[in-house]
């Protein structure tokens, strides 16, 4: 992940998906724990492949395995408040997939958090690498900058 991500804003971002926080999401200090970001990631990546695709990705050959993240933090988020996750592509290999992930709450421009989450696809069957499928491509190249 670069050093300039913190000076990212939401138009960076090629798609938002607005997430709802929950209660159980802020921990003892008063905020949204460290590990429920990376639900958030999860959440903004695959509910837009499904919602872009149109399709229920979890039923393709050949599907998206995680094999990296990574999380800056660089702001609280808190419940009750809307997060919005932007989504943007950083590379988009013959079988792989990294997206960059702004976490943005309330009217704030620039991002609480930026994750990195790596997908790696692979075959249902025996889980060996394969080609990111052509309906998953479509959708994520004009996501790729």
């Amino acid at each position: 992940m670069s050093d300039d991500v913190a000076g990212r804003t939401r138009a960076d971002y090629g798609v938002l998906r607005t997430i709802s926080t929950r209660w159980e999401d802020e921990d003892v200090y008063g905020h949204v724990n460290n590990v429920v970001y990376y639900s958030y990631f999860d959440t903004a990546v695959n509910g837009y492949l499904i919602e872009a695709t149109g399709t229920d990705t979890r039923a393709l050959d050949a599907y998206g395995v995680v094999a990296e993240t990574s999380c800056r933090f660089l702001r609280e988020l808190r419940f009750p408040l809307d997060v919005e996750a932007g989504l943007r592509v950083t590379r988009l290999g013959s079988s792989s997939v990294v997206y960059e992930i702004g976490l943005f709450q309330g009217e704030h421009q620039t991002p609480a958090a930026v994750g990195r989450f790596v997908h790696v696809y692979v075959t249902g069957a025996d889980r060996s690498v394969t080609p990111v499928p052509d309906l998953i491509r479509t959708v994520l190249e004009p996501l790729t900058v």
